[in-house]
This record gives C-alpha cells, sequence and structure tokens, in this order.
C-alpha cells in the first residue's frame, strides 16, 4: 500500500521469499492426475519390454553387427541401458515438457493465476517455485525408469556385468555408476525442452499448447538432425547429442560428446529461462 510519503507499507510478517513454499506446490502438483499417469507410464516400461522379450525371444545381432539393444537380456545392466536408449528420443521427453510447461499455462487456465498473485505471490517467487518442482518431477521421472528397469531387468536376466556391444564388459558396480551418469547427462539435454516448455507456459493460457509446442519443437530438431546434409551445423542442435551418453559405457569412456552436448542444452535454456522471468514479469495478467 502507498502512503503519502511515498513508501510501501508491508502487512506484518509478510516475507516474498516464503509465499507459495516449494513443498506446497510439489504437494499440489504430486496429486495431479497427469503426474501419476505419467509415472505409471515409466514404471511400466520395463515390464512392457521384458514380456515383449519373452515373446519374441532374446534379440540377435543383425548383419554381423551387435547393438546395444542385442544385448538387453544378457544382464540387469544391460537392460536397464536399453530402456533408457529406446526412452531417450521421446518418451522420457513428454515428462519434461509435461511438468515444465503445464504448470503456469494451468494455472491461466484454471483463472487462478491472477489469485495466486494477489495473495501476494511475487511473480519471480512464484515462477522459481514452479520451475524447480518441474525440473525436479523430470529429474525424478528419469530415475525412476533405470531403476524400475534395474530391479526388473535383475529379477528377469540375473545381477552381472554390462556386456559392451563394441568388446568387453564393465563389472556391475562400474555399470551401474555410469547409468547414474547417463541419467544425469540425460537431464541436463532435456534444459532444452524444459526451458522451451516453460517459457510458452508463460506465453500461453492453453495447456496442451505449451506442452505440445515445446514436443514438437523437439521432434523438428530430432528430424533436422537426420538431415546429413546439414553437415556440422547439426552440432548445434541438442538432439544431436542426445545419445552422448552411450559413450560412457564403454571400456573407456568417452566424455567429449557429453561435454559439448551439455554445453549446447545449457546455452539455449539459459536464453528460455531468461526469456520466460523477463516476459511473465511484465505480462498482464487477466486469467
Amino acid at each position: 500500500m502507498s502512503t503519502l510519503t511515498g513508501r510501501t507499507e508491508v502487512a506484518t510478517g509478510y516475507r516474498a521469499g516464503r509465499t507459495l513454499p516449494v513443498r506446497v506446490e510439489l504437494v499440489r502438483q504430486l496429486k495431479r492426475r497427469r503426474t501419476l499417469v505419467m509415472g505409471a507410464i515409466l514404471f511400466a516400461l520395463p515390464f512392457v519390454l521384458t514380456v515383449a522379450f519373452a515373446i519374441g525371444g532374446a534379440p540377435g545381432a543383425r548383419n554381423n553387427q551387435v547393438t546395444l539393444m542385442d544385448t538387453a537380456t544378457s544382464s540387469a545392466a544391460n537392460f536397464a541401458a536399453v530402456n533408457l536408449f529406446v526412452s531417450a528420443g521421446f518418451l522420457l521427453v513428454v515428462p519434461v515438457a509435461l511438468f515444465c510447461g503445464d504448470t503456469v499455462a494451468s494455472e491461466a487456465s484454471w483463472s487462478s493465476l491472477r489469485y495466486l498473485l494477489a495473495a501476494p505471490v511475487p511473480r519471480a517467487r512464484l515462477l522459481w517455485s514452479k520451475l524447480v518442482v518441474g525440473l525436479g518431477l523430470s529429474l525424478a521421472a528419469m530415475v525412476l525408469l533405470p531403476l524400475v528397469a534395474l530391479a526388473v531387468g535383475a529379477a528377469a536376466y540375473g545381477w552381472g556385468p554390462l556386456q559392451v556391444p563394441t568388446g568387453g564388459a564393465l563389472d556391475a558396480g562400474t555399470a551401474v555408476r555410469g547409468l547414474a551418469v547417463a541419467v544425469g547427462y540425460l537431464f541436463v539435454s532435456q534444459l532444452v525442452t524444459a526451458a522451451l516448455a516453460f517459457w510458452l507456459s508463460t506465453k500461453t493460457d492453453a495447456p496442451l499448447g505449451a506442452v505440445g509446442g515445446a514436443v514438437g519443437l523437439t521432434i523438428v530438431g530430432n528430424v533436422l538432425d537426420a538431415v546429413t546434409a546439414l553437415g556440422h551445423w547439426r552440432d548445434f542442435l541438442p538432439a544431436h547429442w542426445q545419445f552422448a551418453w552411450a559413450d560412457v559405457l564403454q571400456p573407456h569412456a568417452e566424455w567429449s560428446g557429453m561435454v559439448q552436448g551439455a554445453s549446447v542444452s545449457v546455452a539455449y535454456a539459459l536464453v528460455l529461462f531468461a526469456l520466460a522471468f523477463r516476459g511473465f514479469a511484465g505480462k498482464d495478467i487477466v486469467s
């Protein structure tokens, strides 16, 4: 409230940093049906793949070339790596876009956004709380898949070394550490999708538009990466480095691809996050 002296009075006990606590936002998001459905899908994927291998038989080498998929039933570590491989290109994109793209736009679609800001919750604080929860749920989704895959793989194929398609093997402990690094890299590589979805979420009142836009543009990036005529221009596409994590699951780990991929992803993400905060700070909230 403004006074005749030009100063702003603040209610006793009011602290901007204590409005909309992260734990409150986290509980709200965990109770939403879309969170439960996405968690169930990721939890079920290892079981679906196990049934598929049981029905169709263990995968075998094609054209005398052994791929990661061909080693899926060799051990729990191989099975977990295959789960990451088949889901990294699209399935893991969906929860990231959903958790980060639905968060602000859904409040606008429910006509509750202006009431949150009238609480009063500072705009930057609202975005920060929602972004932290969105990224946290995205990371949880990426951790859930390999954890379930390791458990299912251990029960179905046994706990043993990870068989490297190019030859050699990694002991189980080293393989698990490598998978942890792979999950961390996947999270960093998906920051572009998260930032794009979050930025779109601050620009529209339609959650589906923000989520669909982020997923759609990610798919476009994958398509462009497949165009070999682009040459070295593909190095600037985050999609070009999405499977660089496989380099760590080798007898002699390679880090250059992951370093380049992480750099590209973080650079794009920082720009998009900055656009989201800057644009929302001056946006006229009518929803």
